[in-house]
Formats: structure tokens, C-alpha cells, sequence
């Protein structure tokens, strides 16, 4: 396993949802529509950057209000990352666009 996905693994991490022009919870809801969205981790060297293919069944938007801007939501995502296969679990508020993350190597 790499150092990347073992430091990633260890605990939970600072994250923010990347969403260009600009992370909005409208945008961040179009993103989860189509069942895609990019989640980076903060305080790695230089940040990384995760595109996730959401697992919609094991994510949690009940909390959420995308048009006031207000809750949070779950976020559970696969994809490999240094040739590991990992699952993403995230967890945003969308106020701030930012919260708290970890791999699980698959």
C-alpha cells in the first residue's frame, strides 16, 4: 500500500468538496445528480484531489437543504488511488463546503 492511502486511512481528515468556478451546494448538488463528485483532502502535500463514483445507496443527503445551503450530507465514493482500490467517507457541511474524511482500502 502506498504512504499516500496509508496516511489517508489512518483517521479522519480535513476535506473540501472542488467544484469549479466555485463550490456552491447548487453545484455540489448537480455534481451528486450525476453521481460524480471531487472531495480533496486539505493536508496532504499540495492537497489530493479525489474524483469519487458516489455509491448513492451508502451516501446520506437527508440532512441536507442544497437550496438554503444549510446541513450536511454523507458522502461514500469508490476509486483507485495508487493502484488501490479504496472507499472515500466524507462528510460535508454544506455552509462551508468542508468537513472531515477517510479511505478504507478495499
Amino acid at each position: 500500500m502506498s504512504e499516500l492511502v496509508n496516511k489517508l486511512s489512518q483517521k479522519d481528515h480535513p476535506v473540501r468538496i472542488s467544484i469549479r468556478p466555485e463550490a456552491t451546494p447548487k453545484a455540489l448538488k448537480e455534481c451528486i445528480d450525476r453521481g460524480y463528485v471531487h472531495v480533496k483532502f486539505t493536508e496532504t502535500r499540495g492537497g489530493t484531489e479525489l474524483g469519487l463514483a458516489l455509491e448513492m445507496q451508502e451516501s446520506n443527503f437527508s440532512e441536507a437543504d442544497f437550496s438554503a445551503g444549510q446541513g450536511s450530507i454523507s458522502l461514500v465514493g469508490r476509486l483507485t488511488l495508487d493502484y488501490v482500490p479504496v472507499k472515500c467517507l466524507a462528510t460535508i457541511d454544506l455552509s462551508s463546503m468542508a468537513g472531515r474524511g477517510y479511505l478504507v482500502p478495499a
